[in-house]
């Protein structure tokens, strides 16, 4: 306590204002900026990263139930009704995809053509990504298209009322060299609405009734995979064994995290990439720290005879300069993070700073504030801290002879 006390004298006290204790200020917010900076670059990764989970999971189930052989599989041969008994199941729908060529207004374009029941948006939250015209992709005995607003923009289409589109998919085991129309299956379905995803969804995207597409593909009850909704993120693990083991050998079970695992695994190196770059920002600017304290240490001298002269061991000398160098430490250190999660909440709650882009999925940036980065970036000062101001204490008072 008596070195604290001392080094609180040197840093606070009004008798002792020097231009020691101006550089020592202006090392706080050396320290202070990078700290903040850290905690900032780390909310926004994890804001992408939560934009990019968001974005998946309108069109990417919990868990899907897809065949190990073949593009799909009679509907038959699985257990659908014992499936959806299972405890952690919330719900589960059938869908069949290939890629179809698409007609409007004389434009032609190539998009996947995923068809979906009517459990679809029970299973996915399709219906919050359309933004203009119903999700509903059957009405009574009118089917219709949901479009991405993108494809929809290639194809000319401005409005989804009155509009429709030609789709064309490959007849199966029909070849004609002479007339090579016959070689595909013909449907026109109007549009009953766009919605708003990625870039790569929203151009390659068009989602039907699942029983137009069987007609249009000449897959009756065929299915391409069976698209699964757990009751919680942590029961998607519990249930997969369960749904493996239902499913059988001709089945494979995976998780939505599986099936974009190299996206999220580059994020994450993106993220502690940033992370290590930030903190050699970081020990670069501490050493304003280790400036500040030895020009202390010199101004000091003095004292220091006099301490040792009253009985002052050299050890309480290094002391009490030791948390000198923590207590700035401590103020760089405490003014960064408070900045750094002011800033970092601020955007997320309120978007502050917006993105100059009218195609993106959202206006500003995202920012997703965790605590466990917080105490990442705490510990790492610590260290940085704690070794520096150790290392330039221990260097420059050495043993000396009592007066």
């Amino acid at each position: 306590m008596l070195t604290l006390f001392f080094a609180r004298r040197y840093l606070f006290s009004p008798k002792s204002r020097s231009v020691v204790n101006r550089i020592a200020a202006l090392s706080v917010a050396a320290v202070a900026i990078p700290v903040a900076a850290m905690i900032v670059l780390l909310s926004v990764i994890n804001g992408f990263e939560a934009l990019i989970r968001g974005s998946n999971a309108l069109f990417d189930a919990d868990l899907r139930i897809a065949p190990v052989e073949g593009s799909t599989f009679a509907l038959a041969e699985l257990d659908t009704a014992a499936l959806v008994r299972l405890d952690r199941v919330e719900a589960a729908t059938a869908v069949l995809e290939e890629r179809i060529l698409l007609e409007a207004n004389g434009r032609r374009v190539t998009a996947t053509l995923r068809g979906a029941d009517d459990r679809y948006g029970e299973v996915l939250p399709f219906a919050e990504a359309v933004t203009a015209g119903e999700a509903t992709l059957r009405v009574g005995d009118l089917e219709r298209l949901v479009v991405g607003r993108a494809l929809a923009t290639q194809l000319g289409i401005r409005s989804h009322v009155g509009a429709s589109m030609r789709l064309y998919a490959v007849r199966r085991n029909s070849f004609s060299s002479l007339l090579p129309f016959e070689n595909y299956t013909l449907r026109t379905l109007p549009v009953g609405g766009f919605f708003e995803a990625d870039y790569d969804t929203e151009t390659g995207t068009v989602v039907a009734p699942l029983h137009a597409v069987q007609q249009l593909l000449d897959r009756t009850d065929r299915a391409s995979a069976l698209l699964v909704r757990a009751s919680s993120p942590e029961a998607v693990e519990r249930l997969r064994p369960q749904l493996a083991a239902l499913a059988g050998d001709r089945f494979r079970v995976e998780t939505r995290e599986e099936r974009s695992a190299s996206i999220y695994r580059l994020v994450r190196y993106e993220k502690w990439g940033v992370f290590f770059i930030a903190l050699m920002v970081l020990v670069d600017a501490a050493f304003s720290i280790v400036g500040a304290l030895s020009m202390l240490i010199l101004e000091k001298r003095d004292e220091r005879l006099t301490l040792r002269a009253l009985g002052a061991s050299d050890g309480f000398v290094r002391a009490l300069f030791r948390c000198e160098g923590y207590l700035i430490c401590a103020l760089g250190g405490a003014c960064g993070l408070l900045l750094g999660t002011a800033l970092s909440l601020a955007q997320q709650h309120f978007g502050l700073v917006e993105i100059p882009a009218d195609s993106f999925l959202t206006k500003s940036y995202p920012v997703e504030f965790r605590f466990s980065d917080l105490l990442v970036v705490l510990f790492s000062f610590a260290l940085v801290a704690w070794s520096l101001v150790f290392v330039t204490v221990h260097t420059m008072i050495q043993k000396e002879p009592r007066p």
